[in-house]
Parts: structure tokens; sequence; C-alpha cells
């Protein structure tokens, strides 16, 4: 059976979910905070090591700034309501994006929350939070640029391995499997270069309907998959008489 190490997913369709509703899109998002608090409980209940949700992206400025300011003012309120139960738990939380654009109370009570959970071991609980994988790349490509001009490091010891450990500086390990909700099938900038040989699951309900038993019925599907990673299957075992 395959393993899953870090479970990923793409939270799409707050706000449609709304609209169908007659209600402004930020009571889609607030149910969207629901379905967080439900998909971390399963995943503890599966003993997922690591999750990672997409909940803000680096084009997710472009949308107008009323809706922007209350997606802010629910994820500062998570962070604040939700530190004990975290620290209960055995929940680490941190953030993967830029830091310098987000509001100053929600970067100070983010920093407080990781430190506080930082020594929690049962479920590593990743948000990429102005987030953008092209950006994410580019950064780790400076890097390594500068430690070559510094003369930490020579050109040819710049392989994959040491990109990889460079970008992901928490040490996690690359995604085993992606889900994206919404019925969208892209990656929106998400996770690019660590998605190499991810598994794929895009599916049709909104985020804010999505419950543990849709997450059941995708992990069968995972864990009956042949992951190859470029190469050939093992071959099925024989048995009889030879």
């Amino acid at each position: 059976m395959n393993r899953l190490r870090h479970l990923a997913v793409i939270m799409d369709g707050n706000g449609r979910w709304a609209e169908q509703r007659g209600l402004p899109r930020w009571k889609g998002h607030e149910m969207g905070m629901q379905a967080v608090r439900r998909l971390i409980e399963a995943a503890c209940r599966r003993d997922i090591p690591v999750l990672t949700v997409f909940a803000f992206s680096s084009e997710n400025w472009k949308r107008p700034q009323k809706e922007v300011r209350m997606l802010f003012t629910l994820f500062h309120r998570y962070l604040v309501s939700e530190r004990q139960n975290l620290l209960d738990n055995g929940i680490r939380i941190s953030a993967v994006g830029r830091r310098d654009r987000i509001p100053g109370i929600v970067r100070e009570v983010l920093a407080a929350t990781e430190s506080a959970t930082e020594k929690c071991s049962r479920l590593h609980f990743r948000i990429a939070l102005d987030y953008g994988a092209r950006h994410e790349i580019v950064e780790t490509a400076r890097s390594l640029a500068r430690a070559v001009l510094e003369r930490r490091i020579e050109i040819d010891q710049i392989t994959e391995d040491l990109f990889s450990r460079t970008i992901s500086s928490d040490e996690v390990p690359d995604p085993d499997f992606i889900i994206r909700t919404a019925g969208e099938r892209r990656l929106s900038n998400f996770l690019l270069w660590q998605a190499a040989y991810a598994e794929l699951c895009f599916l049709p309900k909104l985020w804010p309907d999505f419950d543990e038993s849709d997450l059941e019925n995708i992990l069968d599907d995972y864990y009956s998959r042949t992951r190859k990673f470029g190469a050939l299957a093992a071959p099925a075992p024989q048995y009889g008489n030879s």
C-alpha cells in the first residue's frame, strides 16, 4: 500500500458556495474554516504526518480589498481561538510563503502560534499563505546563486537534492497526494517543484462541503494506485508450482 507522509489540499470553492446560497463571499470563507477543522481532525485520526493547505495565493491580492481584509480577519480569529486546541492535540502549525505583505497583527499572532506549537509532533499543519510556487523557485535560485558568489558552495554542488533541501527549509517530504476541490483541474502555482511525482485528485465538491467521508473515499483511491516514480511497476508475485 502507498505511504502517505504528506497530504496537500487546494481548498477551492468558498466564494461559489456562498454565492449559490445568496450569501456574501466572506460567509463561504467562514464555512471553509470549519472544513479545515474537519480535515485536521481526520488527518490526525489517520496518522498523516504532514498536511499543507493552500489558504491564500500570491494572486489573491487581486481580489476586492474588502474580501481580502475579511480573509485575514478570519485567519487571525482562527489562530487565536485554536491555539490551545492545537497544543492539546499535538499539532504544529507553520506557514510557507511571503510575510512582508501580511497585515502586522496577523504576522504577530502567526509567529506566536508557530513558536508555541513548534515542539508538537502529532501533525505538522502547514498553511500556504501569500504563497506562489514560481516566486518560491526564483527565491531558491537566488539563494543558491548568492551562496556561489560568496563561495560557500561550488556551482557543481547545486543538485536537485540541494535545491529541494533549500526550497523546503523545514525538511518536510514532498507531497504524496494533492487534492483540489470545486472541479478545477490545475495546480494554480501550488508546490510546483515539490509536486513532480505527487498523485492528483480533482473533486467537484466545493470546499465548505468537504467532509471526512470525502477524504476517506479519496484516500481509498490513493492507496489503490500504483506509484512508479518513473520506473516500471514491480512484477506481481507468482504463486503455485513452478
